[in-house]
């Protein structure tokens, strides 16, 4: 494993955003269960509604998640900059952790506030770690 050794921001970078989904499945559920909501149920659309901030930002956590093990997963694999992909991680992971935290407790607009700007922070890192493992498979 000493490979990845010099990737271990990127890799720990992913394990916590791992870890935060399952830390947010768990507060999400159990006020939808308080709500009577049948699982996998989602709450009314509504942002002043802190259950449905929660559900939809673990939800949006579920998807990004993916993206951010196959974005990490082949700059590793690429042998993309160990640097780089170790410092666009653990930006994305920040952002995420930051948006979560605004998401939930309902700060700015719904819209073009500070959580579209962290989320377009994270999705910019991807993007950038996307791109450095395809320049380094050629």
């Amino acid at each position: 494993m000493e490979q990845f050794a010099e990737y271990a921001h990127a890799i720990v970078s992913v394990a916590v955003w791992a870890l935060l989904v399952l830390i947010l499945n768990l507060i999400s559920v159990l006020p939808k269960a308080g709500l009577g909501l049948a699982p996998g149920e989602t709450p009314k659309a509504d942002y002043a509604d802190k259950v449905y901030r929660t559900e939809r930002s673990y939800v949006n956590s579920v998807e990004s998640l993916a993206i951010m093990v196959a974005v990490v997963g082949a700059a590793i694999l690429a042998g993309a900059s160990p640097f780089w992909v170790n410092l666009l991680a653990s930006i994305a992971l920040l952002s995420r952790i930051a948006m979560v935290f605004v998401h939930i407790k309902g700060i700015g607009k719904p819209v073009q506030g500070p959580r579209t700007i962290l989320f377009v922070v994270g999705w910019a890192m991807q993007i950038l770690i996307a791109l450095m493992a395809i320049f380094a498979a050629f």
